[in-house]
């Protein structure tokens, strides 16, 4: 009988054991956005390594379109390039050590990087528009926050037991 209750109980702690390593086992990546304010988690979205997505806004000051396009690599985002169709303040007007400049078919300069970086951090702008294109849908960062919050996306792992938990997990 004490035999049969030790090989119960040592199934027991082998089940538990296999159990917490399937909920603590990472299944995949997500893109976060995080409101800064508060430390809350507004939106995400499974992606997968090498996966680009591109975040969109206006210039502040000379009021054109600028789209900054940023991949999934692990546990970090690339900064891949930044395309424009008119130079403003802060917007590269050569190439550099930083990045090569260059004209594309279209006529739009193209800044490309591929400069790795652990997350970004944006201020939802009130003229800025910024806006997420990502799997084909377009996301206001204004929906998310009011304008000048914070917002930072950045990559992360999920587990099952975030399921379970009901955190963001698409």
């Amino acid at each position: 009988m004490f035999f049969l209750n030790r090989r119960w109980i040592a199934g027991l702690v082998v089940a538990g054991v296999g159990l917490a390593g399937l909920l603590l086992w990472p299944f995949g990546r997500t893109l976060e956005i995080v409101d800064g304010r508060v430390g809350r988690v507004v939106l995400c979205a499974r992606v997968q390594p090498g996966e680009e997505f591109v975040l969109s806004f206006t210039h502040s000051v000379n009021r054109r379109p600028v789209y900054d396009t940023l991949r999934v690599e692990g546990d970090y985002l690339v900064i891949v390039k930044s395309r424009f169709d008119a130079f403003g303040a802060g917007m590269p007007e050569a190439s550099t050590d930083e990045g090569t400049l260059s004209v594309t078919d279209g006529s739009w300069l193209e800044w490309v990087v591929n400069r790795p970086i652990p997350e970004v951090t944006v201020r939802v702008g009130r003229v800025a528009d910024h806006t997420l294109h990502l799997k084909g849908r377009e996301i206001h960062l204004s929906a998310l926050s009011e304008p000048g919050s914070p917002l930072t996306l950045r990559v992360r792992k999920f587990r099952l037991l975030d399921i379970m938990k009901g955190r963001c997990i698409p």
